[in-house]
Formats: structure tokens, sequence, C-alpha cells
């Protein structure tokens, strides 16, 4: 059996990141490599399985969010034989303050990656595909016409698989999210990420109603896609206003919520405020299904993707 440590992150080379005022009080009361509660022990990633689905990314030239961001749950998915693929390059636009991946000026687009996911898809012989995505904010459609063809080639490649898309919001633009509605995944997802007094600090390039915008016209658009969003905890709200963003949430036709607890990935991110224990995710979880969600994924470790198999058709 593998070691469990305590999740500590370091990403390569240096990232202008959005600075934030008691960035280093706060965590000289949580600091970063220490302190951990036990609840947020990992396994190290290990293992045959785990070896040949990074040589199989490797070999494709694909990335996974799971690497990029940091994902805490990597060795367990990659041990079961399931990752989440980020298409449209490893450089983002934006600047999120809590965010692993790198922040600069993107790459050409590879009209060839949708094609290499479904490959992967089917060598792996997925029964649930996870895709995600960088913000292309540089690109007129935000890079909705990459997401519609990897669902579709991931259709024509691995027929029996289903498939959920995690998406930016496109800047609210509808036809770019009208494209990916278009091609029919199972589950849409968007990330509202946080409470809306934070979003200046956490996702200074986002906008919270825009973003609830996005699952409004996902739930208005078909019953027969699952609307799904995720946020994090730790980053100095209150309780009370976890709560209201999610009755907010709801109140869009949203279906399923993952909550999670927010890990810093470097020193250069936002500090951790506090770490929610184990039973507050749980009364999250209780309280998120009395406001009429399907499905709510609540706990320290939860990602977006953490068990996205089970939100198909919930």
């Amino acid at each position: 059996m593998a070691d469990l440590v305590p999740i500590t992150f370091e990403i390569p080379g240096e990232v202008e990141r959005p600075r934030s005022r008691g960035r280093g009080s706060a965590n000289q009361v949580v600091p970063i490599d220490r302190a951990r509660p036990d609840w947020l022990k990992v396994r190290l990633p290990t293992g045959p399985t785990y070896e040949n689905l990074r040589k199989l990314m490797r070999s494709k030239e694909l990335h996974t969010v799971c690497e990029e961001a940091h994902c805490p749950n990597m060795a367990e998915c990659w041990g079961a034989g399931t990752a989440t693929f980020m298409i449209l390059g490893d450089t983002c636009t934006r600047s999120c303050g809590f965010c692993a991946v790198t922040t600069g000026r993107p790459g050409t687009v590879d009209l060839e990656e949708p094609a290499r996911v479904g490959d992967a898809v089917a060598k792996m012989a997925l029964g649930h595909a996870v895709v995600t995505s960088v913000n292309r904010d540089e690109l007129p459609d935000g890079g909705a016409a990459i997401f519609a063809e990897t669902i579709r080639e991931i259709r024509r490649q691995s027929p029996g698989t289903t498939v959920e898309v995690l998406i930016p919001d496109f800047l609210g633009k509808p036809e770019a999210l009208g494209a990916v509605l278009d091609a029919k995944p199972e589950v849409l997802s968007h990330n509202v990420e946080t409470v809306p007094r934070l979003y200046s600090r956490v996702r200074p390039q986002a906008r919270y109603e825009r973003s609830l915008g996005v699952l409004r016209r996902i739930s208005d658009r078909t019953a027969e896609i699952v609307c799904k969003t995720g946020i994090m905890v730790g980053l100095g709200e209150s309780m009370d206003e976890v709560l209201a963003t999610m009755r907010d949430i709801a109140a869009q036709g949203t279906d399923v919520l993952t909550i999670g607890q927010y890990l810093r990935p470097s020193p250069l991110h936002l500090p951790i405020e506090r770490y929610w224990t184990p039973d507050e995710f749980r009364a999250l979880r209780d309280e998120g299904m009395t406001m009429g969600y399907r499905h709510v994924e609540s706990g320290p470790l939860v990602r977006s993707s953490y068990h996205a198999e089970r939100h198909v058709g919930v």
C-alpha cells in the first residue's frame, strides 16, 4: 500500500499571480506545508495502471487537469484508469488566484487534439470521459468549437462512453455555449468556484452573475443534459455566504453541485484561511439536498470530476 502523505504542491517555474492583502499573515495561522488535518492525507500516485495512463497521455501529447491542477485525487482516479482531459493547451489566459494552471499567452489551437482525445478514451475503454480546458479568451468562441468536436470524436471512436464537459464561461457568448450544447454531452458543467464577495480576489476576470447565467442557459436548454457546477471553501467565506451561493445556484435549475476544500498549490497563490471539517461538508451536502439539487458531492477532497460517473442521469 502506498504511503499516506500531506498534500503539498509546488508549481515549476515562476508564474505571476494576483497578490492579495494579508496572504502572509493568513498563512502564519494556516501554513501551506504543515498543520494539515488527517482528513487531507492522500496516497501518492503509483502502480502499473497509473504509469500506463501517464505514458498514454504523453504519447498522445495530451494534458490532464489531474496533473496541471495538482488534483489530490489523482492517485485514486488514475489508479482506477480514469482521468480528466484538459484540451486547448496548458496555458490559461486568466489568472485566478487559486489555480495551479500556468497563466500566459497560449499557443495555436491544435485542430487534431479532439481526435487524439477520442483515441485515448477508446484505448482506455472509459465508461465515462470528462473533458475540460484552460480559458482561451483570445479566441472568438473561447474554444467552444474544439469542445464540440472533442465530444463528437469521443462519440465516434468510443460510442458506449458517456461524456461530461467542464467549460469556461466563454465570456457569456450564447453562440459559443450553444455550439457545445448542440454536441449533446450527457453532463455540462461550469464552475461558480466561490461566493460573490470573493470574486474580485479569487476570479478577477470572471463575473458571478455571468457564471450563474451560463448555468441558467444550460438548464433552460434541455432536461436531457445534466447541469452541474462546483464551489470550494477555505478562502475566507462564511457558512451563510456558502448557503446563499448554493441557493443562487439551485435557482438556476442546476442538477449537481460539488463542494470541496481549497488547497493552496504554491506560495504564489491565495492563502488557506481555514480547513472546513468533514462534519461541515456533510452539513452542506444535507442543506443542498433540501434546496432541490438532485445530487450533492461534498467533502474535503471533492473536486469537479470526482466520482463524475455517478452524476450521469441523476
